[in-house]
């Protein structure tokens, strides 16, 4: 059986950490801003404008058939958020036909839903949140707790509405994930071990 594992998560959750520590540990691929940097090779985009359309509502610009298979119509008609949108599912859908893997963000949990995924939704309090982008922001940023505040909800929100385009599940909600992680006030590495033997009791691994 192919194990394909999703991760959607908040905002400064420590979920992307948790994908990458969890792919070396099952030895399997991560994926992450590798997509983008494929999507913007292939169409000759810049990697910014495709992370900004990747992580943004392009709703008005994608047809209502987005949570659905479709073929891709003549790039002479098509927007560029909708060339984004296409590219990123052709991509995954490859990636699922290749082997396992470890996906972070993209709606995959949506996108890839007929290989059966394990989908993983990683979360943590304000204060976790916080003290992670202050631990972890780049050298000369220093924002502060109001503005990461307002950053942390921006991002999020911009996560829930991205989602809402392919599903009718809501974003963070548990009905919508296999397994669900709080990382407050925990150190990401200790948490894998004992995931990644769920991952193989889910998957009928020993």
């Amino acid at each position: 059986m192919t194990r394909i594992i999703t991760i959607s998560r908040e905002f400064g959750s420590g979920g992307r950490e948790l994908g990458k520590r969890l792919a070396d540990a099952l030895g399997v691929p991560c994926y992450d801003n590798e997509i983008i940097q494929m999507i913007a090779k292939e169409n000759g985009f810049d990697e910014r404008y495709v992370a900004n359309i990747s992580e943004k509502s392009i709703e008005a610009a994608y047809p209502l058939t987005i949570g659905h298979r479709f073929a891709m119509p003549p790039m002479s008609v098509m927007d560029q958020p909708i060339r984004v949108a296409v590219a990123q599912r052709e991509i995954l859908e490859g990636f699922a036909k290749k082997g396992d893997f470890v996906i972070v963000g993209r709606c995959a949990d949506v996108i890839l839903k007929d290989y059966h995924p394990l989908n993983i939704f990683v979360y943590a309090d304000l204060d976790a949140k916080i003290a992670r982008c202050q631990a972890r922001a780049p050298e000369g940023e220093d924002l502060t707790r109001k503005e990461l505040e307002r950053r942390i909800r921006q991002v999020e929100r911009n996560r829930r509405q991205f989602r809402e385009m392919y599903a009718e599940t809501k974003w963070g909600e548990k009905e919508a994930y296999d397994l669900c992680i709080n990382t407050s006030g925990r150190e990401i590495k200790t948490l894998i071990p004992a995931l990644v033997e769920f991952v193989n009791c889910w998957f009928g691994q020993e």
